[in-house]
């Protein structure tokens, strides 16, 4: 990647849409809704040949530094720091308004390169704003429209124009490259660099103001993400990548998960489905609970759900710092956990502080631990031995009559582990010996601490089809 880009402008001026439209897929929410970002979002984008990142960020207002639109602000703030470049949306059809001629003035002060781009020209309705942009003393504007990928070339253009082509392509960034690695074939005491594998998904997820966000600024050593006492900050899933003991990591901010009969509004409901999306694509989920009231039917359902995804699961109890009598409150939410959320046997359940970092090097040990075991393989041989000495102390029941035999097994799967039971009559099977069995496995190949899957399937016959031999 060449230069970092991040697109500004007052709330709802198309910035989201501009942001998918570069890197290509739906990463950011989109609404009519103004303000609907409000933190920054960074990730790959590119128009043709011309890669680079790209920084979503919240829209600009003038408020009260304390005040939440205060705090959206100073995050785009630091974006601008960040960049290398600004994209400086307007809405054309809305024309110059003041706020756009005093952020105008903040991006000067800046002295990093700005392109105009005068959003929203479909048809003929934006072409007064268009030519007002020109009164805001950045150059030509780009005629653009986000929604419809209109002006994509002329804004490539203007990017590279910006910012100069051997910049934007990486060129001289190459030739530094280059130059260090010929240094390094000479150096005795050269080490490779790192070897980069695919970073772990790590997706933070829980009810309202349980203290996600500041959990992971905390981790990262950043205040990354926007926090503050108001509920429901966070809007849309926003990935941080980290490095923790050299291992690498993507964290995923998610909303506030409410109960589904208090989610009305449109927003709020694209705001939950972003969170489910980020369940779904994560290897481990830490499900944050506030410790002053714990194991609420949210939580409990918010549980439930990963397991059915088959997501690996470590329980947070945040706001640790607040609780005097620790030993004996740890003890009572254990027994809690393994009551209420039964399906998964020895879950990690791990008192932390998200606001002092207390207790986050057992956090990310219990994650790493959980991962593995989400991970776990185990051969054949050793499963069917399983299998037959199970059936040897617990015989499945006897159905009308005939016995239920089970002929072998086999794990085709993993994350999480996946048993396949070839049986004589697998829709007689009891549920209630199914459970056994998961519980028989998890002790027996230690699979706690993740779900397991256990899908009994119809012995097939070996000779079936094949014609009798004739003495």
């Amino acid at each position: 990647m060449g230069i970092t880009v991040a697109i500004i402008g007052r709330p709802n001026v198309g910035k989201s849409t501009l942001f998918n439209r570069l890197v290509g897929k739906r990463l950011a929410l989109v609404d009519d809704t103004p303000g609907v970002t409000r933190d920054r979002r960074l990730a790959d984008g590119s128009i043709a040949s011309l890669e680079f990142q790209v920084i979503d960020t919240a829209g600009l207002e003038d408020a009260d530094p304390e005040s939440l639109e205060g705090r959206m602000r100073s995050q785009t703030e630091r974006a601008v720091e960040e960049a290398d470049m600004c994209l400086f949306l307007i809405d054309a059809r809305a024309g110059l308004l003041p706020d756009d001629k005093m952020f105008a003035d903040l991006l000067r002060r800046s002295s990093k390169p700005v392109v105009i781009v005068a959003n929203k020209m479909e048809g003929s309705r934006g072409d007064a704003g268009y030519y007002e942009a020109y009164k805001l003393g950045f150059g030509d504007p780009v005629p653009f429209s986000a929604e419809h990928g209109e002006g994509m070339s002329e804004l490539h253009d203007a990017i590279v124009a910006a910012v100069s082509e051997d910049v934007a392509f990486g060129k001289e960034e190459e030739v530094e490259t280059e130059a260090q690695d010929l240094d390094a074939l000479d150096d005795p005491d050269y080490i490779p660099p790192y070897d980069e594998t695919k970073p772990l998904k790590v997706a933070i997820v829980g009810r309202p103001n349980a203290g996600k966000s500041t959990l992971i600024n905390q981790m990262i050593g950043d205040d990354r993400l926007l926090t503050g006492p108001e509920a429901g900050i966070t809007r849309d899933s926003i990935s941080v990548d980290w490095e923790w003991n050299g291992r690498l990591i993507k964290l995923f901010d998610t909303a506030g998960m409410r109960k589904k009969a208090k989610v009305q509004e449109k927003l709020e409901k694209l705001s939950v489905s972003d969170g489910l999306r980020a369940i779904q694509f994560a290897e481990v989920v830490i499900v944050v609970l506030d410790v002053t009231m714990p194991f609420e039917k949210q939580d409990l359902q918010i549980a439930d759900l990963i397991i059915r995804e088959g997501r690996a699961l470590v329980i947070a109890l945040n706001k640790w710092d607040l609780i005097d009598n620790r030993q004996e409150v740890l003890k009572e939410l254990e027994l809690q956990a393994r009551e209420h959320i039964s399906q998964i046997k020895g879950m990690r359940v791990v008192p932390i502080s998200g606001l002092t970092g207390e207790g986050l090097e057992k956090l990310m040990v219990a994650v790493l631990e959980v991962h593995r075991i989400w991970n776990k393989r185990i051969p054949t041989a050793p499963l069917n031995r399983w299998l037959e000495a199970v059936q040897y102390h617990h015989p499945p029941p006897a159905v009308a009559g005939r016995r239920i035999k089970l002929k072998y097994v086999t794990q085709p799967k993993t994350r999480p582990p996946t048993f396949s039971i070839a049986c004589s009559r697998p829709e007689k099977l009891p549920t209630s010996y199914e459970r056994y069995l998961i519980n028989s496995l998890r002790k027996e190949f230690d699979l706690d601490s993740t779900p397991i899957r256990l899908h009994m399937r119809k012995g097939e016959n070996p000779y079936a089809g094949r014609k009798r031999r004739v003495k």
